[in-house]
C-alpha cells in the first residue's frame, strides 16, 4: 500500500539522487575536454555517458529513477594539427576527446534544473507533514 506521504519523498530523493550522478558525470567530461592520450597516437578521454531507468519502490509503491548503467560516447575523437604536442603522431595530429562542452554545458544546466525542482518537492512534502502535525495536535 503506498503511503501518501512517503511517495512523493521517494520519488524526489530518487530524483536527487540521478541528478546529481548526472552533474558529476557532465562535470568530468567537460573537466576532461582536452585530456589527450600521453603518447603519440594514443586515445584520448572518452566522453562518459549515464542511462536512467524507471522501477518499482515496493515499499512506497511507486516508480522511481535509478542509474540503469554507465558508458561511453562511441563517436569519433576530434582530431586536431598540433605537431609539437606530446601526443601528435608522425602527422602532426593529435586526437581530441569526443566532448562538447556546450553539450555538457547544457546537460549540467538542465540536471541542475531537475535537482531544484526535486529538492522543492521534499520541502513542500515536508512542510505538509509539519501542517498535518501541528492539526492533529491542536486537534483538526
Amino acid at each position: 500500500m503506498t503511503d501518501p506521504l512517503l511517495a512523493p519523498l521517494s520519488v524526489a530523493a530518487s530524483g536527487l539522487h540521478a541528478q546529481s550522478e548526472r552533474m558529476l558525470v557532465a562535470a568530468q567530461n567537460i573537466a576532461n575536454a582536452r585530456t589527450t592520450g600521453n603518447a603519440p597516437g594514443a586515445d584520448p578521454y572518452r566522453r562518459k555517458t549515464i542511462s536512467f531507468v524507471s522501477e518499482l519502490d515496493r515499499q512506497t509503491g511507486v516508480d522511481v529513477v535509478r542509474v540503469a548503467r554507465y558508458g561511453t560516447d562511441p563517436s569519433p575523437f576530434k582530431v586536431e594539427y598540433n605537431p609539437g604536442h606530446p601526443a601528435a603522431d608522425k602527422n602532426g595530429y593529435v586526437k581530441m576527446p569526443n566532448v562538447n562542452t556546450l553539450i555538457e554545458t547544457a546537460d549540467l544546466r538542465d540536471a541542475n534544473r531537475m535537482y531544484q525542482a526535486n529538492l522543492q518537492v521534499v520541502r513542500q512534502a515536508r512542510e505538509i507533514v509539519s501542517m498535518t502535525i501541528d492539526l492533529l495536535r491542536t486537534g483538526g
